[in-house]
Formats: C-alpha cells, sequence, structure tokens
C-alpha cells in the first residue's frame, strides 16, 4: 500500500495497479490500456519496466508469492510447537483472505492466476513451486511429530486448497477458518 505524499516508482504503481485488476477482474479481462490508466502512467512505462504483459504476470505472481511468505513468516514466529507451526500455514491464508482483498475476496489469486494461464506458462510454474512449498513447509513441521508426515502434509495440503476453492467460490474466507479448525482437531491426535 502506498502512503500519503511518497512518490511510487512506475514499476511499483504498474504492480500495484495489475495486482488489483487482476485479482479482481482476472488476467485475460484486464488489457495493457487498462493496467497503465489504473497505474497512472504512460503506456510506455509498461514496457521500459516489463518486456510484455507476460512478464508483468509473472512479477505479479512472485510478488504475491512473497507477500504469503512474509506472513507465514510472521504467523511461524509466534508458533511454539510443530503442530502450531502447521496451523501457521492455515493462518497465513486467513491472513492474506483479511488483509489483502479489499474488493472482495475471491479464493487463492494464484490458482485464479494459474487457470488462465496455458499449461506451459511460466506462471503456472511459479504457482505450483508456491503449492508445493507451502506442502513442503507442513511436511518439515509435522515430521518433528510423526513418521508420516509426508503424508499428513499432502492430506493437510488438499485440505486447506479445497477450503481456499470453496471460500473462493463463496465469496467468504469463513471455509478457510473451518479448515484450520479441523486440522487442529486431526493434529490433535497425532
Amino acid at each position: 500500500m502506498r502512503r500519503a505524499g511518497v512518490k511510487v516508482a512506475a514499476r511499483d504503481r504498474l504492480l500495484e495497479a495489475a495486482e488489483r485488476l487482476f485479482y479482481t477482474r482476472g488476467i485475460s479481462a484486464t488489457g495493457i490500456d487498462t493496467i497503465t490508466a489504473e497505474a497512472g502512467v504512460a503506456k510506455m512505462s509498461l514496457y521500459n519496466n516489463f518486456a510484455s504483459k507476460d512478464e508483468l504476470v509473472q512479477s505479479y505472481l512472485e510478488q504475491r508469492e512473497q507477500e504469503w511468505m512474509r506472513l507465514y513468516e510472521d504467523r511461524v514466529r509466534h508458533a511454539e510447537t510443530p503442530v502450531q507451526r502447521v496451523l501457521a500455514v492455515f493462518d497465513a491464508y486467513l491472513d492474506h483472505a483479511e488483509t489483502a482483498y479489499e474488493h472482495g475476496f475471491r479464493g487463492c489469486g494464484l490458482l485464479n492466476a494459474a487457470a488462465e494461464l496455458p499449461g506451459d506458462a511460466p506462471g503456472r510454474r511459479i504457482v505450483r513451486k508456491h503449492k508445493e512449498r507451502v506442502e513442503a513447509l507442513m511436511r518439515e513441521h509435522l515430521q518433528e511429530v510423526t513418521s508420516d508426515g509426508e503424508v499428513w502434509a499432502e492430506h493437510l495440503s488438499f485440505l486447506l486448497e479445497g477450503a481456499v476453492s470453496r471460500a473462493g467460490l463463496e465469496a467468504n474466507p469463513n471455509r478457510l477458518l473451518h479448515a484450520r479448525q479441523l486440522a487442529s482437531k486431526l493434529l490433535g491426535g497425532v
């Protein structure tokens, strides 16, 4: 978010505009002219900072992934047990849902974007790496408490992704809260 009176570089304004527009309207439905108008920059500024719209999309996805990691790191820093560290993954998704979507919750922005991209697009690889990273974080914490950490991580990942999908369809992050509560109950038996 921008602070009043602070000059923001054209690249940052373009990324801020892309984040708002790609999430609320979709990548395909958002043209270059709309992005530059929203950012308040000339079209040439976009091409001076990004080789193409595809490169802007990749930067947008990388930025969203980094944003989620910061939220997770903030949560996990306060977790005292492996189970709390697993639940920090769910909490980071909840935090993202509560703070990142000023125009209404539409689910995971990364998955929404991936659904619009061709199968071999670099952006899809960014999203897949993120989802693999999330599952790996859970696996790492779960292996501290069970020899079945890999299986548990996969199952909790399915729970989380299903909740994110349903929450996006319903435009309400409550499914994420319910998934976190279920994960907590399930992990109570580990």
